[in-house]
């Protein structure tokens, strides 16, 4: 793996739609885009490989464009771009639902994007099917022979403990948003995986803290509290800033609680949003848009913690 802070990362995921049901509101949204953001932000340097359909291409090259930040030109492919539903429900959390693959159903790497990905020092993959199916591919090819590769598994809602333990042997870094306790049974289940492997496995609970599972040689597993914070916006887009602040960490220095307190900042700042990222991010064309969106809502809703 390499150890050079300068590595810049791969990072390897869906732009979706974000669908705001009962609100009259489509963003551009997905984990790779809110951590695209959170990069640009804090001087990661990355490059961005994505698909989005030729139905409404200018919704997320706007943002990019807005944003400064480096994707591929083969950013663009026939079809639907990949859309996700979500309501915000009286508590203001959010409720996700009805994710629809679009271009992403056959997503593939094309030669020169492959040959930019062999050629970086590290990979983050955004794993919906699409790019499991692609991180599985580049590992029988032993592309990722000479990368780190690091993962995010979001609530799990794509996988089971075996599936977990076959993706884990093409990734160093895994991250998993457990909306479950620490001693539910799955938990144990990740920590054997971490240790048989010698990977590590970076679990949220949101306000309970988050647990570093961390079979690595001479790594140890550690519970590591966060502060819990009120929510005055929503809990959607804390966990990819919560992984953006540690993997910018991370490529400076090896210490696992170093990096989770730089992920537990961003990771607690998205609360104060309503939507992933702030109002001013999605530019001007989208503020009356969202003032409307925002008419009905009423006060934050609790405590939350930083990993989202």
């Amino acid at each position: 793996m390499p150890e050079a802070a300068s590595d810049p990362f791969t990072l390897l995921g869906p732009l979706s739609l974000d669908r705001y049901l009962g609100r009259d509101l489509d963003l551009p949204g997905g984990g790779a885009l809110n951590m695209a953001w959170w990069w640009r932000q804090t001087g990661v340097p990355f490059e961005l490989f994505s698909r989005v359909g030729d139905d409404r291409p200018d919704v997320f090259r706007a943002f990019l464009a807005r944003h400064a930040i480096p994707a591929t030109p083969e950013l663009v492919a026939p079809g639907a771009s990949c859309s996700i539903d979500i309501e915000i429900r009286p508590d203001r959390q959010p409720h996700m639902d009805n994710f629809v693959e679009g271009v992403w159903a056959d997503y593939a790497l094309t030669r020169a994007e492959e040959a930019r990905v062999r050629a970086g020092g590290r990979l983050h993959v955004v794993l919906v099917e699409g790019a499991i199916r692609e991180l599985e591919r580049l590992q029988a090819d032993g592309a990722l022979d000479a990368l780190e590769v690091s993962a995010d598994f979001l609530g799990f809602r794509h996988y089971t403990l075996g599936r977990l333990a076959t993706t884990m042997r093409a990734v160093h870094v895994g991250f998993v948003g457990w909306p479950g306790a620490p001693d539910d049974p799955e938990v144990a289940g990740m920590r054997r995986i971490a240790h048989e492997l010698g990977r590590l496995i970076v679990v949220t609970f949101g306000a309970r803290g988050v647990w570093a599972l961390d079979g690595r040689p001479g790594g140890e597993d550690a519970f590591v509290p966060v502060e819990a914070v009120r929510v005055l916006g929503t809990t959607v887009g804390c966990g990819d800033a919560f992984i953006a602040g540690f993997l910018g960490a991370w490529r400076e220095t090896p210490d696992v609680r170093r990096a989770i307190e730089a992920g537990a900042g961003p990771g607690a700042a998205a609360t104060a949003w309503r939507r992933p990222l702030p109002d001013d991010a999605y530019g001007d064309g989208a503020r009356a848009a969202l003032a409307r969106a925002d008419a009905d809502a009423g006060p934050g809703a609790g405590a939350r913690g930083a990993g989202g």
